[in-house]
């Protein structure tokens, strides 16, 4: 069992501060650095020089930039998860069929991580790429995920909170639960406008050889292109399809007189 002495508080920070580069912080200063991380100026000053060494940030003058070399670390993800390179082709096709983008998703927590995307339209006002990490509780694709989670990891979803972001978000905690339910009982999810007004996601679930839940595949669009009923009649299917012939290609098999198996 882990301890706190199994716990290195040094790489801790060292991430801490890696993370702290973002949109609003592309070229920060060391201070401003420590006030987001809460760390002080003097550690800041030790983790940069230290990362600037191994080469994933340059300083110039006062402010601090991170390197290309950051880029290695999703690239290892993705190299080391076979997954992501069984389903491009699987997602190349489904977007091709509904015309909208096709996402890959997996869980982090209360978040959902973006793992492998083929876009097609811009539909949300934040840029997507691989790595975007969106609010589970709000999205089809986390709904999904959270549907086969464990409860410990659901009621921890529930305890941080479900912050409204539209009218239409389920913030109350039996209305979520009731939410999830309902995607077990049925194998998929429509989240119609609860991140973002005029969003609209359906999502299945992926399983990997022993049935585990590894994944959401979605498909995305907006109100302006779809609606609720045109999604669960025409993309449900096609999104189900392709969920499920990811899983048998993760060697996924669905016992004969089974019927939908794992949706429990």
């Amino acid at each position: 069992m882990e301890t706190d002495r199994d716990f290195i508080q040094s790489i801790e920070r060292g991430f801490a501060v890696l993370m702290a580069f973002d949109a609003e912080r592309a070229n920060p200063t060391l201070a401003e650095l420590a006030s987001a991380t809460g760390l002080s100026r003097p550690a800041v000053r030790r983790i940069l020089l230290t990362l600037q060494r191994l080469g994933y940030v340059r300083g110039d003058g006062p402010r601090w930039s991170l390197t290309p070399r950051v880029l290695s670390i999703g690239q290892h993800y993705s190299a080391s998860h076979g997954m992501i390179e069984t389903a491009q082709p699987r997602l190349l096709s489904l977007a091709e069929e509904t015309g909208e983008s096709a996402s890959l998703a997996a869980l982090d927590g209360a978040e959902v991580v973006y793992v492998a995307r083929v876009p097609v339209r811009r539909i949300m006002s934040i840029n997507v790429s691989i790595g975007t990490r969106v609010p589970a509780h709000a999205t089809s694709m986390g709904r999904v995920l959270l549907a086969w989670a464990p409860p410990a990891l659901v009621d921890e979803v529930v305890a941080t909170g479900l912050p409204r972001f539209t009218a239409r978000t389920i913030t109350d905690e039996d209305g979520f639960r009731k939410a999830l339910r309902t995607v077990q009982d049925q194998g998929w999810s429509l989240v119609a406008e609860e991140l973002e007004e005029g969003l609209l996601s359906v999502s299945a679930p992926v399983r990997d050889a022993s049935g585990a839940v590894v994944a959401a595949l979605a498909s995305s669009t907006s109100s302006g292109r779809s609606d609720v009923e045109k999604l669960r009649q025409e993309v449900v299917p096609l999104v189900v399809r392709t969920a499920a012939r990811i899983s048998a290609d993760l060697g996924h098999r669905v016992a004969p007189g089974s019927g939908r198996e794992g949706f429990f």
